[in-house]
């Protein structure tokens, strides 16, 4: 794994995003490339990488919510 990429999964694992969540999004190049370019868009807004790591896990962590209020309801 690049050295950039290792960063940004330590500091997404920081603030409590999942190791398989993080296993998951890194085995896939589309959504490293999503999650670079959002960390760098993010960068040049002026956030410093605690925001950015911040921001990024709080969004991630709300689709898995989503996603597992809807799996619950499609099986009951």
């Amino acid at each position: 794994m690049e050295l950039k990429n290792l960063n940004i999964y330590q500091r997404l694992r920081d603030f409590s995003v999942p190791n398989t969540v993080l296993d998951s999004i890194f085995s896939n190049k589309d959504e490293i490339a999503t999650l670079q370019k959002a960390w760098e868009e993010l960068g040049k807004l002026g956030h410093n990488s605690d925001e950015i790591a911040q921001l990024i896990a709080k969004t991630i962590i709300e689709e898995l919510d989503d996603d597992l209020v809807w799996e619950w309801t499609q099986s009951s």
